[in-house]
């Protein structure tokens, strides 16, 4: 996912951080960060939902097909 992160060096992620410091300001970078991490956790829920109803939702039309009342 963050693959051209391999690519920086330290010196490179320094500098982005102290852009980030000048940007955001020392008191917002703690609450970016929590927001970022909520975001993150939620999307994660998110996509284990979605893959837990997906084999329902199939075996779903199956279980109505078999009922007998053909």
């Amino acid at each position: 996912m963050l693959a051209f992160l391999g690519n920086l060096g330290f010196t490179e992620l320094l500098v982005i951080a102290l852009i980030c410091l000048l940007l955001f300001g020392a008191r917002k970078l703690p609450e970016l960060a929590h927001s970022m991490g909520s975001s993150v956790q939620a999307f994660k829920k998110g996509m284990r939902e979605g893959a837990d109803e997906a084999p329902k939702a199939e075996a779903k039309p199956k279980a109505e097909s078999s009922n007998g009342h053909h």
